[in-house]
C-alpha cells in the first residue's frame, strides 16, 4: 500500500495524521464529488473546511466518486491532518470542520488510520441505494430524493431480474460511453429491494462501479417493473455487452452513497460515533 502514499502528498513538515472521515452530503448542492474549475463540489467544499481549520491546503480521497446531483449518507475520505491538532481532541477537530461549512455537507463520524490506508484502494465494497417514489402524483416535500414513477411497479419481476447481474461480469452494457476505467468486470456482491410506503428502495454493493453504472441499472430494471421488458431480457442485455441495447440512465436525485468497506471497518459503522483507541 505504501506505492499510494503519493496521493496525498503535502509540503508541510509537521508530523501529520492521516484520517478517515466519514462525509454526508446532499447531492443538489453539489455537482458531483470531484473538484472542478467552474462548479461547486462536495471535495472542494470538504477541503476548503480542512483549510480554514489547518491554515493550510489538505488533498483528500474519497471511496468513490460520485456525480452531480448524487447523495451520500456514509461517503468514506481520508486527508493527512495536523497530528498535534488532531490528538487535542477528535471531537472538537470535527465540530471545527462541520463549523466551516455552512450547508449541504458534514462530517458525522472521524477516525484515525495508518498511513498506509487508502479511501479508494483500501475499500474492498461499495453501497448504493436507490430510491422510486411510486405514487400517481408526486412528492411536493422532498422531489430532489427520488425517480418519481408513476405507473405501477411490479417488484418481484425487477428482483428476479436483478439476480441475472449478480456475480462477476463484463458490465459494458451498464456503462458510461465516455467511462475510463480499462476494464469493465465488476462483481456485484449483493442486491436486495423492497417497498417503504411509495417509495421503493433498491439497494446494491459491489467491488467497485463503473460510471454510471448504478444509474443504468437502475434504469433498465424499471424497464422491467413497468412491464416493457421480461427480466431475461436484461440477462441478454448484460450478455451482449452493447450500451446501446440498454434503456436510459436513472436520474441522479435517486442516487445515494451509503457504504465504505475496509478490511476491519465500514464508514456506514462510524456514522455517530467518537473514536476512541488507537490507529485502525
Amino acid at each position: 500500500m505504501d506505492r499510494y502514499r503519493h496521493w496525498s502528498f503535502s509540503l508541510n513538515t509537521e508530523a501529520t495524521q492521516r484520517i478517515a472521515m466519514v462525509v454526508e452530503f446532499d447531492g443538489r448542492f453539489y455537482h458531483g464529488w470531484q473538484k472542478q474549475d467552474n462548479a461547486t463540489s462536495a471535495q472542494a467544499t470538504l477541503e476548503t473546511a480542512l483549510q480554514n481549520l489547518e491554515g493550510r491546503p489538505i488533498n483528500t480521497i474519497c471511496a468513490g466518486r460520485t456525480d452531480s446531483g448524487v447523495h451520500a449518507e456514509a461517503m468514506l475520505v481520508h486527508a493527512d491532518v495536523s497530528k498535534a491538532r488532531w490528538q487535542r481532541s477528535a471531537r472538537a477537530y470535527t465540530q471545527g470542520i462541520n463549523h466551516q461549512i455552512k450547508e449541504g455537507l458534514a462530517v458525522t463520524g472521524v477516525l484515525p488510520v495508518e498511513d498506509d490506508f487508502h479511501a479508494r484502494f483500501s475499500c474492498v465494497e461499495r453501497s448504493y441505494r436507490y430510491q422510486i417514489w411510486n405514487r400517481t402524483t408526486p412528492s411536493v416535500l422532498a422531489p430532489w430524493r427520488h425517480w418519481w414513477m408513476p405507473r405501477p411497479i411490479n417488484l418481484e419481476a425487477m428482483q428476479e431480474a436483478a439476480q441475472y447481474l449478480l456475480g462477476t461480469h463484463d458490465f459494458t452494457s451498464f456503462r458510461a460511453s465516455h467511462c475510463q476505467a480499462h476494464t469493465a468486470i465488476r462483481t456485484i456482491h449483493h442486491i436486495d429491494m423492497y417497498r417503504q410506503g411509495w417509495e421503493i428502495h433498491i439497494n446494491i454493493s459491489a467491488n467497485a462501479f463503473l460510471y454510471h453504472m448504478v444509474r443504468n441499472i437502475m434504469g433498465n430494471l424499471i424497464q422491467v417493473g413497468i412491464g416493457r421488458w421480461s427480466p431475461q431480457q436484461l440477462a441478454d442485455i448484460l450478455a451482449a455487452q452493447d450500451r446501446k441495447q440498454a434503456a436510459a440512465t436513472a436520474p441522479a436525485r435517486g442516487l445515494y452513497f451509503t457504504n465504505a468497506r475496509y478490511p476491519n471497518f465500514s464508514s456506514k459503522d462510524w456514522v455517530g460515533k467518537e473514536w476512541k483507541g488507537k490507529n485502525i
